[in-house]
C-alpha cells in the first residue's frame, strides 16, 4: 500500500489513515523511498477547487509508484507558508509542491535559501529560482468556453462572476469568461451583459478570501437581485455558497472552476452547468514522478485547451445540443488561433 503521510480527519480526496500492519501477519509495507509534500494555500485540502485538485495528483502519484509517500501541511494564513515550506525541508521531504500563486513570494526566498531542495508550484511561474519547477494554466481558455455557455444558457440576458483575491490566477478566469460572453454577442447578435467583472479595466467584485462561505452567498444574492441567473465563483472554498444560493430557486445556475464540480461538491452537482477545469492532478502527478525520476529542478508547463492541461467538465444534460456543438466549434478555432483571447494575465508556453 502506498503511504500516505497526511493528518487523519481529512475527508476530501485524502487517504483514510489506518493501523499498520501486524508484524506477524506476513504483510509487509512497502518501504518508500521518495517523499512528495505539499502545502496549501488558505483553503484548505478540502477547498473542493485546486488545493483539493492538487492534492489529488499527490495521491495519484503515490497510487502509481507505491514507493512514494505524500504527506500535506495546510496554511491557515499567508504567515505559514514560509514555516510550512521549511517545515517540510527538515522533514527530509524530497520535493515540496507549493499550491497558489500567492505563495510565489515565499517560495522564492525559501528556494534560494536552500538551493539544493527540490520544489514545484502550482498556478505560478518562477523562471529565477533553478530548483523550482512551475505549473500554469491558460484558464482564460476554458473559461471562454464557459461565458459563451453563460451567454447561450441565460434567460435574463445578465451573467455574473466573483473572485477570491485580484490576482492573476483567478482574473485569468475571470476574464475569460468575460470575453467568452462578449463574442457569444458578437457572433449572435445579442446582448448579454456581464456584472461582477470588466475584463478591460480588471476591476469587479472579490471576496477578499478564498474561505468564507457566508461572503460567496453575500455575492451571489447581491448579483440575483440584480437579475444575473448564471453565477461564475472564482474563489475556492468562498464559491461555495452560490450553489447553496443557486439551488434555492429555480431558473440559477452556477458554474464551477478548477475541479469537476459534480465531483468535487456532488451534493451540489445539478446546479452546475459544467466547470472550467485546471488538470492540476495530472500536472502535480507527473511533476512527481518526474522529480522521483531524477528530472531537472526546473521547468515549466503550461495547460491549455490543445494539450489537455484545461478543460470544461462535461455539460450539464439539459444544455441544448446546438449549444454544445457551437462550445466544440469554439473550442476548435481557440485552438487553431483563430480566435484570440485577449487577457493579459494569460501565460505563454
Amino acid at each position: 500500500m502506498a503511504a500516505i503521510g497526511v493528518t487523519c480527519g481529512l475527508a476530501l480526496f485524502v487517504t483514510a489513515c489506518g493501523e499498520a500492519p501486524d508484524s506477524d501477519s506476513g504483510n509487509e509495507s512497502v518501504a518508500t523511498d521518495f517523499k512528495a509534500c505539499m502545502v496549501t494555500d488558505t483553503g484548505g485540502v478540502e477547498d473542493r477547487s485546486f488545493n483539493a485538485s492538487a492534492w489529488q495528483g499527490m495521491t495519484a502519484a503515490a497510487e502509481q509508484q507505491p514507493a512514494i509517500e505524500v504527506d500535506v501541511k495546510e496554511s491557515s494564513s499567508e504567515a505559514d507558508y514560509e514555516t510550512n515550506l521549511v517545515g517540510f525541508i527538515n522533514e527530509g521531504c524530497n520535493l515540496i509542491v507549493a499550491v497558489g500563486g500567492l505563495m510565489s513570494e515565499a517560495l522564492t526566498t525559501v528556494a534560494a535559501d536552500y538551493p539544493d531542495q527540490r520544489f514545484a508550484i502550482v498556478d505560478a511561474y518562477l523562471p529565477d529560482s533553478p530548483n523550482v519547477y512551475s505549473m500554469e494554466f491558460n484558464a482564460a481558455q476554458s473559461s471562454f468556453l464557459a461565458g459563451y455557455l453563460a451567454a447561450g444558457t441565460t434567460e435574463t440576458d445578465k451573467v455574473a462572476t466573483y473572485g477570491g483575491l485580484n490576482i492573476p490566477p483567478v482574473t485569468i478566469f475571470m476574464d475569460g469568461f468575460a470575453e467568452g460572453v462578449e463574442y457569444y454577442n458578437e457572433v449572435n447578435d445579442a446582448d448579454v451583459a456581464v456584472l461582477g467583472w470588466n475584463h478591460e479595466t480588471q476591476d469587479g467584485s472579490f471576496a477578499d478570501n478564498f474561505e468564507d462561505t457566508a461572503k460567496g452567498k453575500s455575492l451571489t444574492e447581491n448579483f440575483v437581485s440584480q437579475g444575473a441567473d448564471v453565477i461564475f465563483p472564482v474563489a475556492g472554498k468562498t464559491g461555495m455558497g452560490t450553489p447553496a444560493v443557486t439551488q434555492t430557486e429555480e431558473g440559477l445556475s452556477t458554474i464551477w472552476v478548477d475541479l469537476d464540480g459534480c465531483e468535487s461538491a456532488p451534493e451540489y452537482c445539478e446546479e452546475f452547468l459544467t466547470t472550467s477545469e485546471k488538470n492540476i492532478p495530472d500536472a502535480v502527478s507527473s511533476a512527481i514522478i518526474a522529480a522521483r525520476d531524477g528530472g531537472p529542478m526546473d521547468g515549466h508547463s503550461v495547460g491549455t485547451l490543445d494539450n489537455g492541461g484545461v478543460s470544461l467538465s462535461p455539460l450539464r444534460d439539459d444544455i441544448d445540443d446546438e449549444l454544445a456543438a457551437e462550445i466544440e466549434e469554439v473550442k476548435a478555432g481557440i485552438v487553431s488561433g483563430e480566435i484570440t483571447i485577449e487577457s493579459t494575465v494569460q501565460p505563454t508556453e
